[in-house]
């Protein structure tokens, strides 16, 4: 048995809370902006994915205009900052709705490092950052997608395996339903396979 749930008859919130409770475990883009007149803004977003390779290319929603995406639109860069599990509570901090002009890495106290290519600011703890400029942006109902194209790419050595992110080191975070937040308590390692070794469905395997 199953039970049905009609957007268009529920108010926004409650499909909003079916939305995040299902599309699980959702990584954290920590993105860090200025805005037109310098000040530093640092906010996590967790509608965030990869949209393209070659041209390296990211992508987050911003569901509603909030001082990241106005000041993306305002400089055309921002930083992904990686949200490792060890900094837990500082990223929840920097999701607080404080006040526009000030600052969440002043407000949260969180050190800041220069960037390599683009004028925000990277999260100094975080393992990995993706120095981005702006691609291009859609409008989709009440969301903002916002495309970056990645132009650099900094990893902690303490994270890498034979010069490759690990995993069991990184430990993100992820958002899931309501207040609740993912941690990596177990990974399983399968191949896909290959036509030509293909032996039937998994289930008569």
């Amino acid at each position: 048995m199953r039970v049905d749930f009609d957007p268009a008859h529920m108010p926004r919130n409650e499909f909003y809370k079916l939305l995040t409770a299902t599309v699980v475990p959702r990584p954290i883009a920590w993105v860090s902006t200025v805005s037109a007149d310098g000040t530093a803004n640092l906010a996590p977003h967790s509608f965030f994915s990869i949209a393209s390779v070659t041209p390296p290319v990211v992508q987050f929603s911003s569901v509603g205009r909030k001082d990241t995406l106005r000041n993306i639109e305002a400089t055309g860069e921002f930083v992904v900052n990686f949200t490792p599990e060890e900094l837990f509570t500082q990223i929840n901090d920097t999701a607080t709705d404080f006040p526009h002009g000030v600052s969440e890495f002043e407000a949260a106290a969180i050190d800041a490092e220069p960037s390599l290519r683009v004028k925000p600011p990277r999260v100094a703890a975080s393992p990995v950052a993706l120095e981005c400029e702006l691609h291009s942006t859609l409008r989709i109902g009440d969301g903002t997608v916002v495309f970056g194209r990645v132009l650099h790419a900094v990893v902690s050595d303490d994270v890498l395996v034979d010069g490759h992110p690990e995993i069991s080191k990184l430990r993100p975070l992820s958002r899931l339903g309501k207040n609740e937040w993912g941690t990596v308590s177990g990974v399983r390692d399968l191949a896909r396979i290959r036509h030509e070794d293909w032996q039937g469905p998994a289930a008569d395997r």
